[in-house]
């Protein structure tokens, strides 16, 4: 029984114990699935600022400044940004900018394989000749933090 002044107005009454706790349960799940998505939302961005301060620390000048590529960081097990869209042709540099940590890049659905480690400070390229999108990945970090990435080649 409900008690309070919920208990005689609103659209739940006359709604049945079982009712309210099924309700309350899928309640429960939309929470527990919608609020982590909008913490990783938070998440990501909070790495990718200090992945792009770490970035200017090395190179003294801002990735957005690199001439002839697309910067991508690799920054504790993120890719940042972690989606981009370029035109054909375009050369994408993915840049290591953790202070320990290894990574590598590879898309195997499009043919490309495993690259060799990036140590810090250290990058990888690959020019972009076909469009489509290209799910990419850090070999060593893609299954158990989940570090992948997709770029749009229009």
């Amino acid at each position: 029984m409900l008690v309070g002044p919920l208990s005689t107005t609103g659209w739940w009454v006359g709604l049945r114990s079982t009712q309210i706790t099924k309700l309350l349960s899928i309640s429960a799940v939309i929470l527990a699935v919608v609020v982590p998505v909008f913490a990783q939302d938070d998440d990501q961005t909070s790495v990718c600022v200090q992945a792009e301060k770490r970035y200017v620390e090395i190179f003294e000048t801002p990735s957005s400044e690199a001439r002839d590529v697309v910067v991508i960081k690799m920054y504790k097990n993120n890719f940042c940004p972690n989606q981009i869209t370029v035109p054909v042709g375009t050369t994408v540099r993915w840049v290591n900018v953790d202070k320990r940590t290894s990574h590598s890049v590879l898309a195997p659905a499009v043919g490309i394989a495993e690259s060799d480690r990036a140590f810090p400070t250290e990058r990888i390229e690959f020019t972009f000749l076909t469009p489509g999108p290209v799910n990419y990945m850090c070999g060593p970090h893609w299954e158990t933090q989940g570090m992948m990435g997709v770029i749009s080649v229009e």
